[in-house]
């Protein structure tokens, strides 16, 4: 195993003094935070990540272009072997190439790793990581639009229902109920107190109160929930004297009105 030689300097007897000046003369080895973030995406294990660690340390620390699984292993924990198959895992991974280097001062052409490859790699990895972020954030936007536009049209299906502006609890209370049920439950508690004839809040609020503990999120599960309500009930009820049923008591409307009478001011 070959090491490159060092100058050592006299030590003068200040060890903390001396611990200062070869931090800053051994300078820093710059690793890209992009790169610490992503190489377990890239297919890069912990071992390959703190082999190529020491890698860029030795080419910028000693001009180190080639070194060998020996030379690495003394700054590492796997033995020569081990190193020399993580250097061939990272080859076959396209993370790491072998390339030639003209050394001016030598006049000579030396091989040497080329970092390139991982580069490449890594701004793929980042350009497609960047894609789905922007497209999420698009998503989260188009659905926060969305919302406010339905809100906005609770708004005014309220106003044109009451046949007045909302005042600013009323509009409170609104939001409150699209958070518990959302918009399209809360415009569905709104149709149901329409067809009872009973336009008031505090009714609305019966209505979403009751689906929210019976956990209903969906206009289906109400409608099933009203069936089962329906079922149950079927003859239960105390016998009615028999009248000839007028013919919008035959109607979708009479019997829904009917069914919201029980289910919700029972």
């Amino acid at each position: 195993m070959t090491m490159k030689n060092r100058t050592i300097k006299k030590y003068r007897g200040n060890i903390t003094a001396a611990y200062g000046a070869d931090l800053c003369s051994f300078g820093v080895t710059g690793i890209p935070n992009l790169l610490l973030k992503h190489y377990k995406g890239m297919g890069i294990s912990d071992g390959e990540m703190m082999l190529l660690i020491q890698m860029l340390r030795l080419r910028h620390e000693d001009k180190e272009h080639y070194p060998t699984p020996e030379i690495l292993c003394c700054y590492l924990s796997g033995n020569a072997e081990e190193i020399r198959e993580a250097l061939g895992s990272l080859q076959a991974k396209d993370m790491l190439a072998l390339t030639h280097y003209y050394d001016e001062l030598a006049d000579e052409v030396k091989t040497g790793y080329d970092f390139e490859p991982l580069f490449e790699k890594l701004s793929d990895f980042w350009a497609s990581a960047r894609v789905k972020e922007i497209e999420k954030a698009n998503q989260a936007l188009a659905r926060g639009t969305r919302k406010k536009e339905e809100i906005g049209t609770l708004y005014r299906s309220f106003e044109k229902e009451f046949g007045r502006p909302l005042s600013p609890i009323e509009v409170e209370k609104i939001d409150q109920w699209s958070v518990q049920a959302g918009p399209l439950l809360v415009r569905e508690a709104l149709s149901r107190s329409v067809l009872m004839g009973i336009r008031n809040f505090k009714y609305v609020d019966s209505i979403i109160l009751e689906w929210v503990k019976n956990n209903l999120r969906t206009v289906e599960e109400i409608e099933d929930y009203d069936r089962r309500f329906k079922d149950r009930h079927a003859g239960g009820g105390r016998r009615q004297p028999k009248v000839a049923a007028a013919d919008d008591e035959k109607s979708p409307d009479h019997k829904k009105r009917e069914l919201i009478k029980q289910l919700y001011m029972s």
